[in-house]
């Protein structure tokens, strides 16, 4: 028997709902294949970050904010927790609060809302920062989700607002356009099929994969037990070594001296990629990381030296009421040449759609907007 309908997505991550919701609200019939019981990458096994600060004003920060607006359409329609919660980045060395002013200097003026705050007052407004930061940055405009919770909660309201037809347990092992087989033996036809498969569409198009450059990135994380009290965090926080990792931070002169600096001075957070990073979920569990391994085997073993940096370093930047970790883990993610994401039309009418490079929480809506924007221009062109 053969499954037919308008639109085939293949990945029940958040680049396949993004992309499966889109469709739908175009009015197209949507099935949305999944090999897991579940989503069980990288799109929860992250921070539940949704941060437009760190994508580069412009496009990126656009595509952002636009998947902003999606998760906030999503959380006042009851499907999923979603806290706007903005964000800081603490600092305590004096090249760190350099590119901090000269980014409030000059973000604003390109659409990217922030205010430079000294650390006595940032602390007077956020008490979980120590009172010697030397300066504190503060946007409004970060969002707090529980990926685990917002995944599964996603899909869910795909297949009750928009009826998409989501299939779990189901293995794509061939697609032959229009045709898309399954391990089962299932058959389903449709003209279009987005390929969302993170770090794993290589396994239907392994020539295509050779031939794009992209990467696997393995990275650490861990979770702390729920805080007392209902104690709260407030704001995601980063700290000094951030400033080295997002694009967003680039158009600071003094970035390139601190990237130096910081690779001296701290050669072993630079060898594993660390820059520190807290969200809260609303169990009141704090989430903490994170490394960045490119290329290097993948081997499944967490390093206990790279878990002992990331919390040394976080206990420095804010203070928690309890530190005691309930949840190890590592997540691996595709990073593709495309500073946003890598796309592909291996056959007519399949497309590979690339992750963002770990920024899936804050871009997918948007790029899934985007792509079936400029789809809807072309074929009525």
């Amino acid at each position: 028997m053969t499954h037919a309908t308008d639109v085939i997505v293949v990945g029940g991550g958040i680049m396949g709902l993004a992309f499966a919701w889109e469709a739908a609200r175009r009015g197209r019939r949507v099935t949305l294949l999944e090999r897991s019981d579940a989503a069980r990458g990288a799109s929860i096994r992250n921070f539940g970050m949704v941060w437009p600060v760190g994508q580069p004003a412009g496009e990126r920060h656009a595509l952002a904010m636009r998947s902003r607006s999606r998760w906030l359409e999503l959380r006042d329609a009851g499907a999923v927790w979603a806290a706007e919660c903005g964000s800081v980045h603490v600092v305590f060395e004096e090249d760190e609060a350099r590119v901090l002013a000269e980014f409030a200097d000059r973000a604003p003026g390109l659409g990217v809302p922030c205010e430079l705050l000294a650390g006595p007052e940032a602390a007077r407004r956020f008490p979980t920062i120590p009172a010697d930061a030397r300066a504190v940055l503060w946007s409004p405009t970060e969002l707090a989700v529980n990926p685990p919770r917002a995944i599964a909660a996603v899909a869910a309201h795909l297949v009750a607002a928009h009826g998409v037809d989501i299939r779990f347990s189901t293995t794509v092992v061939g697609i032959d356009m229009p045709a898309v087989t399954t391990s089962c033996g299932q058959r389903f036809e449709a003209p279009q099929v987005v390929v969302c498969g993170g770090a794993d569409f290589e396994t239907l198009f392994p020539d295509l994969w050779a031939a794009s450059g992209t990467r696997r990135c393995k990275l650490q994380m861990l979770r702390t037990r729920p805080q007392p009290g209902g104690w709260r965090l407030g704001p995601h926080a980063a700290g000094g070594l951030t400033l080295a990792h997002y694009a967003g931070f680039e158009i600071c002169p003094s970035l390139a001296a601190l990237k130096q600096r910081l690779a001296a001075s701290m050669p072993s957070h630079t060898a594993a990629g660390i820059h520190v990073m807290a969200s809260q979920n609303e169990a009141g569990e704090v989430i903490l990381g994170d490394s960045h391994d490119y290329d290097a085997p993948l081997d499944p073993f967490e390093s206990e030296a790279i878990d002992d940096l990331i919390l040394a370093y976080a206990r420095r930047m804010f203070r928690l009421p309890d530190w005691s970790i309930a949840a190890r883990w590592h997540g691996v993610y595709a990073k593709g040449p495309d500073p946003i994401h890598f796309a592909a039309e291996p056959q007519p009418g399949c497309f590979v759609m690339g992750s963002p490079g770990g920024a899936g929480m804050t871009l997918a809506f948007g790029l899934a907007e985007r792509w079936w924007n400029t789809r809807a221009a072309a074929e009525h062109g």
